[in-house]
């Protein structure tokens, strides 16, 4: 036996089986936490190792996009005995305020501030539904993310602005009614996909022109798994395979339901035969509409992120970051021309250095940062137009598509791994 084992072996006799009882509930409630909170695999490993060698446990984790298990050395029996306990769970959406709860109870708990029984009620505190005013709301910043995205896109108009916002609020509507009903959750994005398509096409062929597509993409955006797509490469380039590979899967499965859906409503559209007005003459957003829609998209996006009111203008502070560094490489030539997608690279870099540079000096989650800020740079959109292409028969386009899609997604990664390289991360968090 090694001493580091013996050592170790020493140290957990000197807990008694109620302290290591509630130690491990607490690093389970703890793991549960991060994960339903959307924590990518190797920054919940890394971090629940951490605080339960803080914690003086001796554990192995292996955590998936659906389940974690973790094993606890006996500390009566000592080595090879263990106590494994498995946890089957949801992949975890994005939760920015859930994963600040969660960070600011482990902090408390390993500094002695607060008592681990005090800190796992805390952690198995069921969080209360919002009411009907934050569900307006909530279905509200849908409709403005939307048509912050409208808005990127050149030639839209106000119509395009309008009609993308109000689909949006209508995704937001579905996505709240599916949320507690598991069968329409499934089929959620395959539905939202139909609507939309079915909607604006009826729209742009018997009341206003529209800009078909970037009307389609903008209101399905946030349905469009490009954050997925990034956290499931970035898994994969931290060699958790598993975990990545099955990411990436349940990121194509998205995919292609949102496709089946906007190409089953394209075909209704075409039995219809619903002529579309033309928009030649239409007007077109002015050019300071994208900085105009900068705050209340930045706002938006961070209450769709979950963060707290307390954490909101860091949020938005961390948008203007991302999209300002992507603006400034566009304006230099030798950045933005090219097949390689250096803005994507120098933008991650950048905030991903500047949100482990936030957690490390105000000891708060970098992800408060790093998600808002990456969010701009995620190639869902690209994804979802390449297996519509596909679908479409034009393989030539499609692989274009993809190419750009994976160059995409290799740089984003690329300038995580190195805004990580820069400026390490304060536990993993």
């Amino acid at each position: 036996m090694s001493k580091s084992t013996a050592a170790t072996i020493a140290m957990d006799e000197n807990v008694s089986t109620a302290q290591f009882k509630s130690r491990v509930n607490f690093v389970l409630a703890l793991a549960e936490h991060l994960h339903t909170s959307g924590t990518s695999v190797n920054r919940l490993e890394g971090a629940i190792d951490r605080i339960a060698k803080k914690l003086q446990l001796d554990i192995s984790i292996w955590s998936n996009p659906t389940g974690i298990m973790i094993s606890f050395l006996d500390p009566v029996l000592g080595e090879p005995y263990t106590v494994t306990r498995l946890m089957r769970l949801k992949p975890g959406d994005t939760d920015l305020g859930r994963l600040a709860d969660a960070d600011a109870i482990a902090e408390q708990v390993i500094s002695g501030k607060m008592d681990i029984a005090d800190g796992y009620a805390r952690l198995k505190a069921r969080a209360t539904d919002p009411s009907w005013l934050t569900k307006l709301g909530i279905i509200a910043c849908f409709g403005l993310a939307s048509a912050m995205v409208v808005s990127l896109f050149p030639r839209t108009g106000w119509y395009d602005f309008g009609v993308s916002a109000l689909l949006g609020m209508a995704i937001g509507v579905l996505a709240l009614i599916s949320a507690h009903r598991p069968r329409l959750y499934d089929a959620s994005e395959a539905i939202a996909a139909f609507g939309v398509t079915l909607i604006a096409s009826w729209i742009a062929a018997f009341v206003a022109p529209l800009s078909l597509q970037p009307v389609i993409i903008s209101a399905l955006i946030i349905m469009m798994p490009g954050m997925m797509l990034t956290v499931a490469i970035n898994e994969l380039a931290n060699q958790q395979l598993a975990s990545g590979s099955a990411r990436f899967a349940g990121a194509v499965t998205i995919l292609m339901k949102l496709t089946f859906g906007s190409i089953l409503g394209v075909q209704l559209v075409s039995i219809l035969q619903w002529p579309a007005l033309s928009n030649a003459t239409a007007g077109v957003l002015p050019e300071w509409m994208p900085l105009f829609m900068l705050v209340p998209g930045a706002f938006a996006l961070a209450v769709l992120f979950k963060a707290h009111w307390r954490d909101v203008p860091v949020a938005m502070a961390a948008v203007f970051l991302g999209f300002g560094v992507m603006k400034a490489c566009t304006l230099i030539p030798a950045l933005s021309d090219g097949a390689t997608p250096t803005p994507a690279f120098l933008s991650a870099l950048v905030v991903t250095a500047v949100s482990n540079l936030y957690a490390r000096y105000f000891n708060r989650p970098g992800a408060l940062i790093r998600v808002p800020g990456i969010i701009w740079l995620v190639p869902g959109s690209v994804g979802f137009r390449t297996f519509n292409v596909a679908f479409g028969q034009d393989a030539a386009s499609s692989l274009d598509l993809a190419i750009s899609l994976f160059a995409a997604l290799i740089a984003l990664v690329a300038g995580i791994l190195f805004g990580n390289l820069l400026v390490s991360s304060r536990r993993n968090l």
